[in-house]
């Protein structure tokens, strides 16, 4: 197997052969990503592998940089500006401010402008009742508008669609008929879900990524077969499972965010591997943090996620939160005359000033190689040479009266303290106390910065897996494959209601079973939505029962509500009545996964434990002085289980690098992993 993980900077693939994990690493070309994607796979030989797993941000963006296709939007009559106004929620920072605009609105950066968003005259109640037949020779009227205009696709979502289709699935019709063989996204297939705007924005990303991805799958499928692959090219999707390029690319809006949640997964498995199942994740690479949580061995996932501020996909997703920290973040002077580190990156074009692209920014990178942390000599196993002075100019360069010793000196405190208030705030959103969780770090960045924060996260550990500078592409080696289905359908739970949750059930069972390979090995697993009746929001992931739904299946799924609502709410009101509003269905194939080997023992490698040499890191000492410290490197190849390494000291392998802080020590874990503590911790 070959998995693939588009960045912002780099592309990493990993390729696991007869138990054995090989690694490759290339830029990003933001001009062609599809051809990096496929120079790394030619640097691992794709003719040698069954299955290529890819996970990408490339339609993301495209949302975020609006290089989007042009498209229509057909609603209900009245109701065209419902992708303008959203959810009509303002961030916290914003609730003061009067120029504050939606990003996506007719003000801002509209997904579809208002011109391209026609009114169909029809109307069918929330009970699937008709209350307006479709109007066809008016449909037909705004479809020949957006012939006019151009467009390259159409969403369509009308109200109440989830319920009733049938008005969707004629408009669909009526599009072929004017407007040819464009891709149509319709609400009632795309998401059959309640709530119009989270159903409109979603149809509207399918479409747009249905027209983005056409091209992209082409070239990579195109490009993978040229380099002799013949396999099984799978896309991962927002919550890091594995789907079938053909599938995946008929309900595209799944895949949009799918890059950041491989290394969720990778760090649940692994941490499954060495016991640990509570885990903040850190994945610090190039140009951003991707911050997430494993509980009990699972990382949360949501029902919808958010593009950007309220503008909602209503997928299942791993709940990630980014901040603008990593490698490539700049450092500048702030108006007050204070360092600050991001959010703008450098990126992979120009990169830090040490890369010698014409980079004339210092980046966290430069910090590095300043402090001496990173070795330009051998940077990324040999692939590049950093220029050293190159960052001493851009450091020279800030407008500001600190000395260059203090200048990166506090570019370090302030982007390990950028990390760890991140980390702060998901553990206090998320409820979890960061001093029963140990911190994974991985991201190229990330075991340079993070061992530093844990003297404020508080957590036990910091542990370093193997391969972290590829680790999240490990992740598209450790993911199910897996089918999935819901539909939207308000029942209050009761007896009654038995016969009509089987009947939903039955349906997404039979829906899967097209699309799930004769003669797999697969496992089903239900759950619902639902609330307490007179809510407006819902509790997901509620368990189902096994077997046919009956009287005393219902109320297993009643009981359940309530047990699952207390863990999460902390109350319980049993004498309420359940309403159940989104039935899910997931079908989970057996697959196989990355192992992580034992590492043998310094006993039985035979010889001792030999630094690879000594250096000197600058600038962390008396900061009215260079602040030089003398620190010990070795390389993490020659490391063994259950050596210990006494900080400040330096790990080095070929796509990352670990820095442990004076006070620190590591311990190398059986199965390869670095653990870091306080010194003089358990």
């Amino acid at each position: 197997m070959i998995g693939v993980d588009v960045g912002g900077t780099f592309t990493d693939v990993v390729a696991l052969r007869d138990g054995r994990i090989e690694t490759a690493k290339v830029s990003t070309n933001y001009a062609d990503v599809a051809e990096s994607v496929i120079e790394g796979a030619r640097a691992l030989d794709p003719r040698r592998s069954t299955a290529f797993n890819h996970a990408s941000t490339h339609g993301l963006n495209a949302v975020i940089t609006r290089n989007l296709p042009k498209i229509g939007f057909l609603t209900t009559e009245g109701h065209r500006d419902i992708l303008d106004m959203g959810r009509v929620w303002r961030p916290a920072t914003a609730m003061l401010d009067p120029h504050w605009r939606r990003s996506f609105g007719d003000a801002a950066r509209p997904l579809v402008p208002r011109y391209l968003r026609r009114g169909i005259r029809e109307r069918i109640m929330a009970s699937g009742e008709v209350l307006i037949e479709l109007d066809e020779a008016q449909a037909r009227a705004e479809l020949e508008v957006l012939k006019r205009v151009g467009v390259e696709g159409v969403a369509i979502c009308l109200l109440h669609g989830y319920h009733q289709p049938a008005h969707e699935l004629r408009l669909r019709e009526l599009v072929t008929e004017v407007l040819g063989d464009v891709p149509c996204s319709v609400s009632s297939e795309v998401s059959p879900l309640a709530k119009e705007y989270a159903r409109a924005s979603t149809t509207v990303i399918d479409v747009c990524m249905k027209i983005i991805y056409r091209d992209y799958t082409k070239r990579l499928d195109d490009g993978l077969r040229g380099a002799g692959f013949e396999g099984q090219l799978n896309f991962a999707d927002c919550a890091a499972t594995l789907v079938p390029v053909e599938r995946a690319m008929e309900a595209p809006y799944r895949v949009v965010f799918s890059g950041p949640s491989a290394g969720t997964v990778a760090s649940a498995h692994f941490g499954e591997i060495i016991g640990e199942s509570k885990l903040l994740c850190a994945d610090v690479g190039g140009t951003s943090c991707d911050i997430s949580v494993v509980t009990d061995g699972q990382p949360f996932v949501k029902t919808t996620f958010e593009l950007e501020h309220d503008l909602i996909v209503n997928a299942l997703a791993t709940d990630i939160t980014a901040i603008g920290a990593g490698g490539g973040s700049i450092v500048s002077i702030g108006k007050s005359g204070e360092v600050l580190v991001g959010p703008g990156s450098a990126g992979s074009t120009p990169g830090p000033a040490c890369y010698g692209n014409g980079g004339t920014q210092p980046t966290t990178t430069d910090t590095f190689i300043m402090i001496g942390i990173i070795d330009g000599d051998d940077f990324a196993g040999g692939q590049f040479t950093l220029d050293r002075e190159l960052a001493k100019q851009a450091f020279e360069g800030l407008d500001s009266d600190f000395s260059l010793a203090q200048r990166v000196r506090y570019a370090f405190q302030v982007a390990v303290e950028n990390i760890a208030e991140g980390l702060f705030s998901v553990a206090i959103k998320d409820g979890v106390d960061p001093r029963d969780y140990s911190l994974i770090a991985y991201g190229a960045a990330g075991p340079m910065l993070l061992p530093a924060a844990l003297e404020t996260i508080k957590c036990k550990e910091v542990i370093v897996p193997p391969h972290p500078g590829l680790f999240s592409a490990l992740g598209l080696l450790s993911a199910d494959r897996v089918y999935a289905a819901s539909r939207s359908v308000y029942t209050v739970l009761s007896p009654d209601a038995a016969g009509t949750i089987d009947g939903v059930f039955a349906e997404l069972e039979r829906e899967l079973r097209e699309q799930i390979p004769e003669g797999a090995n697969v496992t089903f697993q239900r759950t619902f939505d639902g609330h307490l009746v007179g809510q407006s929001w819902d509790t997901p992931f509620v368990d189902v029962p096994p077997g046919t739904i009956d009287a005393d299946a219902v109320g297993a799924m009643i009981a359940s509500f309530h047990d699952t609502y207390f863990q999460r709410a902390g109350n319980r009101f049993d004498a309420y009545p359940v309403q159940g509003v989104t039935f899910r269905l997931q079908a989970v194939l057996e697959t196989e996964k990355v192992d992580y080997p034992l590492l043998e023992t310094r006993e039985a490698a035979g010889v001792p434990l030999r630094p690879l040499k000594a250096t000197t890191l600058r600038y962390l000492g008396d900061i009215e002085d260079v602040g030089d410290v003398a620190a010990l490197v070795y390389r993490r190849d020659d490391l063994r289980a259950g050596d210990e390494i006494v900080g400040p000291a330096i790990v080095r392998e070929e796509l990352s690098t670990t820095f442990v802080p004076a006070d620190y020590r590591l311990i190398v874990g059986a199965h390869a992993e670095l653990i870091i503590r306080k010194h003089g911790g358990a």
